[in-house]
């Protein structure tokens, strides 16, 4: 009796947590882009064209089946939640799809000469990188489907791996806050779920621990990669071919 107790209590526990996890990753991603998107009356918002208008509302719904999952598994609704991680696996199917075509989009309509130029395209890794961290992730946890523990972990990774764009946006007039330091914002959340990890089970768990490191190691070569002659090179081409359609 006493062992089922306790059983329930860490259920509710890890409910409590991944549903707070959820809702902390809406607040960050409606505080970055509330003020050039949520609060500029979405489809009215003024961006740049059809396609970042598309990208912006399939990168909302992303969000909001994370609300949505995680509430569905802490009001007992596996069977809902595992119907809908269906549909959810073919929005992340898009997600990544529309990901990048706003980056190629992006690049074309930023052609610069000079060292400009240099950074654009440089600015392109960015994007691609965390398109790459975030479908890696989601096919393991589609892979890993059966496995609560590690299913959970890595949608949650895969979701932070995308918060950069959100944190670079937060209303902070510094010049001080950059990419870089909307980058480093990501790794607190990292660490909460490592710390979680260790307080509930002792340990870190797998996914926790290659996820992670997986989108560390991404995000700090990224930049660096994007420097480089044969990135440059890659870049040129992709700019060119997108501008042809411009």
């Amino acid at each position: 009796m006493a062992s089922g107790v306790i059983r329930q209590g860490n259920h509710r526990l890890e409910n409590l947590f991944f549903s707070g996890m959820a809702v902390l990753i809406l607040g960050t991603v409606f505080l970055g882009f509330a003020r050039s998107y949520y609060l500029a009356g979405v489809f009215k918002a003024p961006l740049p064209n059809l396609i970042v208008h598309i990208h912006g509302a399939v990168f909302s719904s992303w969000i909001l089946l994370l609300i949505a999952q995680t509430s569905l598994v802490a009001a007992g609704r596996t069977d809902l939640h595992r119907r809908l991680g269906l549909l959810g696996f073919a929005l992340a199917c898009v997600v990544v799809i529309l990901g990048l075509l706003a980056a190629t989009d992006s690049l074309g309509r930023h052609f610069a000469a000079g060292e400009p130029g240099v950074g654009a395209k440089a600015f392109y890794a960015i994007p691609i990188a965390d398109m790459l961290v975030f479908s890696t992730l989601i096919y393991f946890a589609f892979r890993e489907r059966f496995n609560p523990a590690a299913h959970k972990r890595l949608i949650l990774i895969a979701t932070i791996t995308l918060l950069d764009a959100a944190f670079v946006r937060w209303p902070i007039p510094a010049a001080w806050w950059d990419l870089r330091m909307a980058q480093m914002c990501c790794y607190p959340l990292l660490l909460l779920l490592i710390g979680y990890d260790l307080w509930s089970t002792g340990k870190i768990q797998r996914a926790t621990l290659w996820a992670s490191a997986f989108l560390i190691v991404l995000q700090q070569v990224r930049s660096p990669i994007g420097r480089t002659v044969p990135w440059q090179s890659f870049a040129t081409w992709v700019q060119n071919l997108a501008r042809s359609f411009h």
